[in-house]
């Protein structure tokens, strides 16, 4: 005789994991979402209404809301007065010269830090937490000394070199990959012969992309938004980055706020395609790692 499954019925709608009944969203749980993103995209929508406008409409009661048409005129002053595009080939050089280098360098230390033993490793890692919470600027003077020293003042290797790895690229994907690389993998890579940096290359690296990815946006992110240390170090006007290279859009008694969203959201632009096509990729690969798991 056949048996009758009265387990099917009774489990629809319910999860497989608690048998809890799935609900959707209704609409008052997305009110918060959307309050949230109006407020982050907010200023860069701003930024678009003045790039768009004059420098008197920024003066305006009640402000205008809404693009102009004197976008092309605002980016044709910002061409005359800086370098721009030369200055945005520097920046770009430095910022992915210095993602390359702290995505390798950052990692490999990781992967010791994180699955070997080795003399002194606590207090190495200690340290390293200790540079991490001390504030970049303490580092300005001693930097420019030593750039002095070896004749880099004014030259975009005394970006990149000092920025090739940091204290919490090394901390980041240390606590990665203490839970994404199972010791097992590693164990097994011994056994076929393979030596640190093979166990790197075609073990470690494949496992570890969401976390370099998301590195990578930040330090890309941070390589060109960054204003202090080039001021200091560059004094070729050739070699100028863009962040300082904008600030010279800044009169001394009078300043156009138009021409100077203008030059803000021209920088602005090449950030939100790498964020885009990055984190897809961040995603992407988020996601092929939980259905590997």
């Amino acid at each position: 005789m056949a048996t009758k499954d009265l387990t099917a019925p009774a489990l629809v709608g319910l999860t497989p994991a608690k048998g809890r009944r799935v609900r959707g969203a209704g609409p008052w749980a997305h009110l918060p979402l959307g309050i949230t993103a109006v407020l982050l995209l907010f200023p860069f929508y701003w930024t678009v209404v003045m790039a768009t406008n004059t420098n008197a409409d920024f003066y305006k009661l009640p402000p205008k809301l809404v693009p102009g048409t004197h976008f092309l005129e605002n980016v044709n002053q910002v061409l005359t007065s800086i370098n721009f595009f030369g200055s945005m080939v520097n920046t770009l050089v430095v910022a992915v010269s210095v993602t390359v280098l702290v995505l390798f360098f950052d990692s490999l230390a990781a992967f010791a830090f994180a699955k070997f033993d080795f003399p002194a490793k606590k207090f190495l890692f200690t340290l390293l937490l200790l540079f991490f919470m001390l504030p970049a600027q303490l580092s300005a003077v001693p930097q420019f000394i030593t750039m002095i020293n070896i004749g880099w003042v004014g030259t975009l290797q005394a970006l990149i070199v000092p920025a090739a790895a940091n204290a919490f690229g090394i901390f980041w994907m240390r606590q990665y990959m203490t839970n994404a690389i199972p010791d097992e993998i590693l164990d097994a890579a011994v056994l076929d012969g393979c030596g640190f940096f093979r166990q790197y290359l075609f073990v470690v690296l494949p496992i570890i992309r969401p976390g370099l990815a998301f590195l990578g946006i930040y330090t890309f992110v941070a390589a060109w938004n960054d204003y202090v240390w080039p001021l200091i170090v560059l004094i070729n006007p050739d070699m100028l980055t863009l962040q300082v290279a904008l600030s010279q859009l800044n009169a001394t008694r009078s300043t156009d706020y138009a021409v100077v969203m203008t030059g803000a959201l021209l920088a602005i632009i090449p950030l939100v395609v790498m964020f885009l096509f990055f984190a897809k990729q961040f995603v992407a690969d988020s996601v092929a790692g939980a259905v590997r798991g």
